[in-house]
């Protein structure tokens, strides 16, 4: 590992990456107030409702011509509907060609109300993700690989492991984090994250007096998620690494990483 910076507005930064926290969770709800779901009437003769985007879940409820109805998700061809009377189901895009081209929305439908919908067409595929990621830690390659747990909406807990192959040194690290994602349903989605952890810097047994590190770790970062597909995701992510090398003794570390992750 290269010789660490000394701390330098370590808590400015912080405080920056928690502000961008909180007025992230803010905005989420406001955004959500501003773009209601759309909603039409049925023109079709009728519009069955499946339990979930796909043939293959059963029908539970016909939403009957006239009836009015909003449009709250897409995830491929499917929109998620939701009846005057409450019920929640899905519905294939092509069943409600006839109902939008009535309501005055083009065959570029998918298009005029994409801020309408409060999905995106690539909804994630369950709760656990697993990824890897390449980048810079300071100035040496690093490697980490993640599992996160989406533990509620917008809300996920991470387990990360990462190596640090220095000139003079290598490093293995953990890290355990929060990770806030307010528009985690939405194709491009900014995040915010922080944790705690622990280093171990082992030096290379040829240079003279080598001295084994461990130490306490704790973590913020900022980043962005692109999402690719159903069950993949790209992501970049900048975190701010402070290192406790003793009770008065501490060093920050910057590193820059970009990867991969899958749904399961």
């Amino acid at each position: 590992m290269t010789a660490p910076r000394t701390p330098r507005s370590g808590l400015a930064t912080l405080a920056w990456l928690l502000g961008w926290m909180v007025l992230l969770s803010l905005a989420a709800p406001a955004r959500a107030q501003l773009q209601p779901p759309l909603t039409v009437p049925i023109r079709d003769a009728y519009v069955e409702l499946h339990t979930g985007p796909g043939r293959g879940y059963p029908v539970f409820h016909v939403a009957a011509r006239g009836e009015r109805v909003e449009l709250l998700l897409r995830h491929t061809d499917w929109v998620k509907l939701r009846t005057e009377r409450g019920q929640q189901g899905w519905a294939r895009r092509a069943a409600l060609e006839s109902t939008l081209a009535a309501a005055g929305i083009t065959p570029g439908w998918r298009d005029a109300i994409v801020d309408s919908l409060a999905s995106i067409d690539t909804l994630p595929g369950g709760r656990l993700e697993v990824g890897a990621a390449w980048g810079r830690f300071e100035a040496e390659p690093m490697l980490e690989l993640w599992a996160r747990w989406r533990a509620a909406e917008g809300v996920s807990v991470q387990l990360a492991v990462g190596q640090v192959q220095g000139l003079y040194s290598g490093t293995d690290l953990w890290r355990l984090n929060l990770t806030f994602d307010p528009w985690s349903d939405r194709r491009w989605s900014p995040y915010v994250t922080v944790g705690l952890g622990g280093f171990t810097d082992l030096p290379n047994l040829s240079l003279v007096d080598a001295t084994r590190t461990d130490a306490k770790l704790a973590n913020a970062g900022i980043g962005l998620r692109w999402h690719l597909g159903p069950r993949l995701v790209l992501r970049g992510e900048w975190t701010l690494y402070t290192a406790f090398l003793s009770d008065r003794r501490t060093r920050e570390y910057r590193a820059l990483t970009a990867g991969l992750s899958f749904f399961f």
